[in-house]
């Protein structure tokens, strides 16, 4: 009963957790479309050009995939965040705030996502991409024709995977600067002691994700016509 009343009347609550909301989902939707946008080609050359591909260039596939991808997934993202305060002012004018947050959380999950587009497209059946080349197709063709669209339901699972990672990272990216709900439970949660604005955050979290989760599954199933 206390924690309802302290809910209703507690002043931090009502001003600032819906401001905190909408910088989450500001900085996930940004975020996320420059991911999918980015990844999702990153991804589809990790494949194409890999040994076995449909257009095998190990050079260009060893800087895909050691020297960018490997390397940027090893840097942990606090770390990744702060180093990249200089380029995202550059970038967006403004080293704090959501949008600055956003360049961050970009560039972070970007490889993170283009490996989940790789592997999608690595469960397509080889047998549909030998029967495309047989019947004339061309490797671009392929691409659009048959992997993609074959490998549709993982791709949305892993947008999905990737927007729920998202919204992880859009709490400690509040933590330095970025806002969001992240922000809002560390200074009144933490540094103000107060437990009914670090629960009310946490629930808030775990009902987005969910809900991310719920619709990330439905489309999938939809997509899949196996």
């Amino acid at each position: 009963m206390d924690f309802f009343n302290d809910l209703v009347t507690n002043p931090g609550i009502t001003k600032a957790m819906l401001p905190a909301f909408l910088e989450t989902l500001q900085m996930t939707g940004i975020s996320g479309f420059f991911t999918v946008l980015v990844g999702l080609p990153l991804g589809i050359l990790l494949l194409n050009t890999a040994k076995g591909g449909l257009t095998p260039i190990p050079w260009l596939n060893f800087v895909l995939s050691s020297i960018i991808t490997n390397i940027t997934r090893s840097i942990p993202f606090a770390i990744l965040m702060l180093s990249l305060i200089p380029f995202a002012t550059l970038l967006v004018g403004v080293s704090l705030g959501p949008v600055a947050a956003s360049v961050s959380l970009t560039i972070g999950t970007i490889p993170f996502f283009a490996r989940l587009v790789e592997s999608a497209l690595r469960d397509v059946s080889t047998g549909k991409i030998d029967a495309a080349l047989v019947m004339g197709s061309t490797k671009m063709q392929v691409t659009r024709k048959v992997l993609v669209p074959e490998a549709l339901p993982g791709i949305i699972a892993a947008t999905t995977t990737t927007i729920v990672t998202l919204i992880g990272y859009s709490a400690m990216a509040g933590l330095v600067g970025g806002g969001g709900l992240g922000r809002l439970a560390y200074n009144y949660g933490f540094q103000r002691y107060d437990g009914t604005v670090m629960i009310v955050t946490i629930v808030i979290m775990v009902i987005l994700v969910q809900l991310v989760q719920i619709l990330g599954d439905w489309f999938a199933r939809l997509v899949d016509h196996r």
